[in-house]
């Protein structure tokens, strides 16, 4: 029996470079994944890097310790940055989990990936509350987009003394867009990998992955929430330490 011409354009090209097979031998999804990352990546450095021109231009800025030391719901002042920290303490331990869901998933333990996705989920959510109660707080002292304290005497107590009043307003009117803007927008990124995560979640629990043989989703997942929680790290830098 002959054998059957095959046509070019058929043939499996075998060169590193011909499309037989990946030259950097990553999985495609898990390639676009970091694509998408090193993009969004440029759009908070950017982001930042106005924060920093902005900051360091000015005279004065609000003192980080003056404008975060309460702990919404229990004290109104004298515990600077510890509300802040319990928020970087939480999304901190939901990327642990995170590692621990991957990690399961290389072994097929669909019981364990449920248990670590659903700790992670209640750590995003956990976070979100606290970033919607420091805003509620801020909010109500007179901080918002475009908007600072009215009572000067409010707004003084956010600057060291002798700082004229011109410059406060101008410097609080700055910190006010950049922080709600900035956090805002990382914000979003938690949201988005909250409900990413459900969904991730959802199909763990039918089986899909384990039907496919591969849990590769809860890593491209993984990549997304590490860098999230990464960018929370610069965020908290900039607006909390600096």
């Amino acid at each position: 029996m002959s054998a059957v011409a095959v046509s070019p354009i058929d043939e499996v090209k075998s060169t590193p470079w011909s499309g037989g097979r990946s030259p950097f031998n990553v999985e495609y999804g898990k390639m676009m994944m970091w694509f998408f990352l090193l993009s969004d990546a440029f759009t908070f450095s950017s982001l930042l890097i106005s924060y920093g021109s902005l900051r360091f231009s000015m005279p004065t800025w609000p003192g980080a310790d003056k404008v975060f030391q309460s702990v919404p719901g229990l004290l109104e002042s004298g515990a600077p940055l510890v509300f802040v920290g319990l928020m970087t303490f939480i999304l901190i331990m939901s990327s642990v989990t995170m590692v621990l869901a991957v990690e399961a998933g290389h072994r097929n333990s669909k019981k364990e990936v449920i248990t670590w996705m659903i700790l992670t989920i209640i750590g995003g959510f956990m976070f979100l509350g606290c970033q919607a109660l420091e805003w509620t707080h801020l909010h109500s002292e007179g901080f918002w987009w475009s908007s600072i304290p009215t009572d000067h005497k409010v707004l003084q107590e956010f600057f060291k003394e002798g700082i004229p009043y011109g410059q406060q307003a101008t410097a609080a009117h700055a910190f006010a867009n950049l922080f709600f803007t900035i956090t805002g927008f990382h914000g979003f990124h938690v949201f988005t990998g909250v409900i990413i995560n459900i969904i991730i979640t959802i199909n763990v629990l039918v089986g899909t992955y384990e039907k496919r043989g591969s849990y590769l989703m809860v890593e491209k997942v993984g990549l997304y929430w590490h860098f999230v929680d990464l960018v929370w790290v610069f965020v908290f830098t900039f607006f909390y330490l600096v």
